[in-house]
């Protein structure tokens, strides 16, 4: 997810049949959404879905918000160039659910209602805490919301050959109505049901595309192994070892390590991710979901090693390269290689569909904090009903919308990558030391949590502005700028590492450790024993609406 998301590429196969297929899909996932939408009678079901969703349900429908379009594209075309260090990416992705289905899963959707907020603020003074993590979980999803939205930009232009900046921003602008539409007339149902059809569409159509790359070299592993060698006579056998795309150098590594660190632990702090724990009627449900997921996502990830050695053995990475696209055309360039121009357009919809699934899930996220936290919770106090909030949650929707498009159109073209590693290391150094603390360490205090995620917010957006990801990278074989400010002449960063988990994610933990410390905030007992009671057993957790 930390791959950077397709750009703009000449035109692949037939704009008709992309169009026709893109169609079709919209039509039918508003279909879903309509017919959803009938049952939203509560804030628990615009926010949540009424809890009604059943464990592998809610599992499908995480894979469908986790793997976004850099999952397939991004890691797809890392493998192809960097075989190894590509599939890396993969093992970090999945690794993580092991986190999230042994630490949060369950305590979270027992202790917390709608967001993350209600889990940080259930025994901390209610206002300033919900105000911290609303501002933390607006951070993660903005920045995400921009990398996916600027993504639609690029994939689409390649597949409708749409040129230039005008009509690339028209796609965006289509890409945010309709996820505009699909967050307010379906809520959380619509957008579940959206993304449990694109999670399916999405292996199957992987799962495809492996097993016809496989029976190209008569299911013989190896023999993929050795063609996508002989196919890439620059990288040879270091295609099948570590180091190709790091090399040995001590920052490289210690920049892989960095990387790896914010991927596995921001994962469980994802607040998209998390928001969907609160959509089972109880915590065996979340924990079922999260296993539903864990093997959905990583049978896709072993998809990507075949795919992404079968990009570099049929399409060849002087080709993938010498695309404007580069790492991030090896998928449509395969699908065009294997099935032509059907595949092509069932695969990009499918890339398409991603999309959509994905910033609905981060639309909705970023609504219900607001409105529940900011304005039900900081600004009215509590006293505000769930229609009140749903109505408020609703406009906030417009606004993130239009703020999304707008965002979008202007990181057209810019360096995605810094903008999703950004979302990574904001929530894995932000959201997760609070989360952990509130829900294991009795004396975790006010002053604790506050340092904690401004700490961890502050620091990792600080680090990365002055990083090689904004400044200063510069391939040595070409002179082309490799940051986010592509003038070669700006240079004003002095933090080595591209990403900063490995000094933001111990300094969040090291600042809530010391904001609890010297806080004289006497520690309400009760209120840990009722939260630790809740969070072990279910008793007095949210139940699930009922129509």
């Amino acid at each position: 997810m930390s791959a950077p998301l397709l750009l703009p590429l000449a035109t692949v196969g037939d704009p008709k049949v992309n169009i026709a297929i893109f169609a079709l899909f919209v039509v039918a996932t508003l279909a879903i959404v309509i017919r959803a939408s009938r049952n939203n009678k509560s804030a628990a079901d615009f926010y949540a879905g009424g809890r009604s969703f059943t464990g592998p349900q809610n599992g499908i429908a995480i894979a469908g918000d986790y793997l976004s379009a850099a999952s397939f594209l991004g890691i797809a075309g890392a493998i192809a160039l960097n075989g190894y260090d590509g599939f890396l990416y993969s093992i970090g992705f999945l690794v993580a659910w092991l986190v999230a289905l042994l630490l949060v899963a369950e305590l979270l959707r027992n202790t917390g209602r709608f967001t993350m907020a209600d889990v940080l603020s259930f025994r901390l003074k209610q206002r300033p805490v919900r105000m911290a993590a609303a501002i933390s979980t607006l951070g993660v999803c903005f920045f995400y919301l921009l990398a996916q939205m600027a993504g639609a930009g690029g994939l689409v232009a390649l597949l409708l050959g749409i040129d230039g900046k005008a009509g690339q921003s028209v796609v965006i602008a289509v890409v945010g109505i309709i996820m505009i539409t699909y967050v307010l007339v379906g809520g959380m149902k619509g957008t579940t049901w959206v993304q449990i059809v694109k999670a399916v569409l999405l292996v199957i159509g992987a799962g495809i595309m492996t097993l016809w790359v496989l029976a190209k070299y008569t299911f013989n592993l190896s023999a993929l192994l050795g063609a996508a060698v002989d196919k890439s006579p620059a990288a040879g056998e270091k295609l099948l070892n570590p180091g190709l795309q790091y090399g040995a150098t001590g920052i490289s590594k210690l920049d892989f390590i960095s990387l790896g660190l914010a991927l596995v632990l921001g994962t469980a702090g994802l607040p998209h991710v998390l928001m969907r724990f609160y959509t089972v009627p109880n915590s065996r449900e979340a924990r079922r979901s999260v296993s539903w997921a864990i093997w959905i996502i990583g049978i896709f990830y072993l998809f990507t090693l075949v795919l992404g050695y079968g990009a570099a053995a049929l399409v060849g990475p002087d080709v993938i390269r010498a695309a404007p696209g580069k790492a991030n055309s090896a998928a449509p360039l395969l699908a065009y290689e294997l099935g032509g121009e059907i595949l092509l357009g069932v695969i990009s919809a499918v890339a398409f569909a991603t999309i959509l699934a994905v910033v609905a899930g981060l639309t909705i996220t970023a609504s219900a904090s607001f409105a529940h936290d900011i304005y039900g919770q900081v600004i009215k106090k509590g006293q505000v009903s769930g229609d009140g909030e749903v109505r408020v949650a609703r406009i906030t929707v417009l606004v993130i919308g239009a703020v999304a498009i707008i965002g979008g159109i202007f990181a057209n073209g810019q360096n995605i990558a810094f903008l999703v590693a950004l979302a990574f290391a904001v929530a894995a150094s932000a959201n997760l030391p609070t989360i952990l603390y509130s829900l294991f360490w009795r004396r975790f205090n006010t002053r604790g949590a506050l340092w904690s995620i401004y700490g961890g917010l502050g620091s990792a957006i600080f680090l990365i502005i002055f990083s090689p990801v904004v400044s200063g990278k510069v391939d040595k074989k070409t002179g082309a700028s490799l940051s986010m400010i592509t003038d070669t002449g700006i240079d004003f960063h002095w933090f080595p590492l591209d990403n900063p988990g490995i000094v933001s994610i111990p300094l969040a933990f090291l600042l809530g450790i010391i904001g609890t410390l010297t806080s004289k905030e006497a520690t309400d007992v009760d209120r840990f024993a009722e939260m630790e009671v809740r969070s072990l057993t279910g008793a007095g957790a949210e139940k699930a609406t009922q129509h």
